[in-house]
Order: structure tokens, then sequence, then C-alpha cells
């Protein structure tokens, strides 16, 4: 049998003091004298007592914890939100509970309904795709940010990284490098991954015999990369790609380490790639990686600032928006050789 808890009830009879007492020690709103705050404290300490969150939250009204799903913390760009958002937090007195929904529709809706029912103060979501009823749905009443993915504004507050401009300056460097025949690689099922595309396209556009092919891939992982770079070595040299513009670095880092098993084809000589992100797997691959950064800790602290707006102004006032933080390209040696530079 499983032994329950103890209660706060316990802790005051063991310390010989009234419930009002325990509580006065546990949340310092009343001076209570040293020799009784001695007398509770140890009996919280015998019996192992541990404050219930929800219960405190219920009775204070408002819970000192935010809610963050992450959509996959494999990729450090999301942990850098994930920190950004931490330190918000901290610098407010709130505390950030982290949950990985792993690309996962229904692993994000349990998670956001986990934090629902742990009434935390409000949620933060890297969310699977751009639609924002069905969250809205799942936690009326609570204060809530999309990150990483644009939201309807009449319903959430949103804050994404310009993913249009990302897309157009990893597509630039590799026209103004020489490149004439880019491959964009990656599932346009993610709302970020088609604004890069869109950004992708609008340089192609403005270079007149630049042409533009799309590779739809299933993720974008590094087993995704490793089949477009497969089906790149086996192209006749006429109509294969000289550049590839991966949606994400952990996709580029695949295509890059298909090329180089290959032995036949050589990057950046032959085959340039750019990634996106700046994940720390671009640091320090085999050829480091040119990508477009992220800037992760800038939406993190983003993002919460949006939601202590709403938690002072309440849902019903909050006018929601859009926040939008731009990307910095970062030039290394997979698209210019051993001439690589820094941002």
């Amino acid at each position: 049998m499983r032994r329950s808890s103890p209660s706060i009830s316990d802790v005051a009879r063991a310390a010989g003091v009234s419930m009002g007492t325990v509580s006065n020690v546990l949340n310092g709103t009343v001076r209570v004298t040293p020799a009784t705050r001695s007398r509770v404290e140890a009996a919280i300490r015998e019996l192992g007592f541990v404050r219930n969150g929800v219960a405190r939250s219920l009775a204070a009204g408002r819970s000192s914890t935010l809610g963050f799903v992450i959509i996959d913390l494999a990729n450090s760009y999301f942990l850098d939100i994930a920190r950004g958002a931490e330190a918000e937090a901290g610098r407010a007195g709130l505390n950030l509970l982290l949950a990985n929904s792993d690309m996962s529709e229904e692993k994000q809706r349990t998670y956001v309904d986990l934090f629902v029912e742990d009434r935390v103060a409000g949620i933060l979501v890297a969310a699977n795709h751009g639609s924002t009823q069905d969250l809205r749905r799942s936690a009326p009443g609570v204060p809530l940010v999309v990150v990483d993915a644009p939201g309807d504004h009449a319903d959430v507050c949103s804050v994404v990284p310009d993913n249009e401009l990302g897309g157009y300056l990893a597509a630039s460097h590799l026209i103004e490098h020489g490149r004439r025949r880019l491959l964009f690689a990656g599932t346009t099922e993610l709302v970020p991954v088609r604004d890069r595309l869109l950004g992708v396209e609008r340089a192609v556009a403005e270079h007149p015999g630049v042409l533009l092919e799309v590779e739809q891939t299933g993720n974008v992982q590094v087993e995704d990369g490793r089949r477009v770079g497969d089906d790149l070595v086996l192209r006749d040299p006429r109509e294969r790609p000289d550049a590839v513009v991966a949606a994400a670095d952990l996709l580029a880092l695949g295509v890059l380490q298909s090329l180089l098993l290959s032995s036949s084809l050589r990057v950046p000589d032959d085959v340039a790639i750019i990634g996106y992100d700046d994940n720390r797997a671009a640091w320090d691959s085999a050829v480091p990686l040119s990508t477009v950064r992220q800037p992760g800790e800038a939406v993190g602290r983003e993002a919460v600032r949006l939601l202590l707006e709403e938690l002072a102004t309440g849902p019903e006032r909050h006018p929601h928006r859009l926040v939008t933080c731009e990307p910095r390209l970062v030039v290394r040696a997979s698209t210019v050789g051993g001439a690589s530079a820094g941002a």
C-alpha cells in the first residue's frame, strides 16, 4: 500500500501549532516567533512535507509557474528559446516547466492539457502547425503564446523569427557566390519551412537565369538529409543542383554526410550547402556549415513578456499581436571553402 503524503494538518499536529501558523511559516506573510518557526520547520523536515503547488495556486489565485511545450529538444534553437524564456520568467519571479512534443501533435495536446490541469499561469507552445484554434480551445482563459509559428492574432499572441527574410538571406548568399541551380530541401507542412521557401523564391526571382528545385522531405532530421544527399550523388552532373538550401541544420548535416561519404562530390566546390537555425551540430561538422542564425533567446524573452502583459491586463482585455525577430546569416566553409567568415 502506498503511504499518503503528509498534509499541512500533520505538520501542525507534530509542531503543536495551528494550521494557520504553519501556513504563515510557509508563505512568510505574517511574523512568527523564532522558536515557533523552528518547531514548524523541524516538523516539516521530519515528516518530509512537500507543499501542494496546485492547491497553493488555487488559494493564491495565481500560479508561479509557466509551461513551455517545445517541438524538438534535439534542436539547440529551441533550447535557446527556452533559455531566453527562463531568464525572462526568472526576472519576474516565475518558474518554467519544459515539455517536449517531439514533432507530435498528439503529445503537444497532451502536454497543453497537463499544464492546464496543473493551473500554470501561462503557456508557451512551439506549435507543430500554424493553426492555433485547437490550442486555444484546449486552454480556455489561460494566457497562451505561440512561438516559431504565426498564430491567429484574434486568439493568441505569437513570436516568430522572420523566416522569409532568413530564406532570402540564405539563397542570396549562394547566388552572390555564383550558384545557379538551387535545391531547397524541407517539409513545407511546417509553417516556418514554408516561409523560408518563400524567401528563397523571392531571391531566385530577383536573378534571371537562376533555377530552383524543391524537394519535400519527411522531416528535417539528419536521416532525411542523407536521403537528399544520396539522390544528389546519383544525379546526372548536367542536371545536378550546385547548391542546397536546407530548411534546418540537421537536414543540412545529413546532406553533407552523404556527399562526403560518396567521395565523388566536393563541398563546396561541386555542391554548396547552407542550413538554418545555427544548431550546435553545424559548428563542428567535418565541413563547418554556413547557416542562418535564429534569434532563439530573443524569441523566448519576447514570448514571456507577452505572457506577462496578458497576465497583467487579463485575457479579455489583452490585445493579441505578432512580434517578429530578425535572423542573421553566418558564413562558414560549406559555401565559401577555406575562406569562411563569421556572421
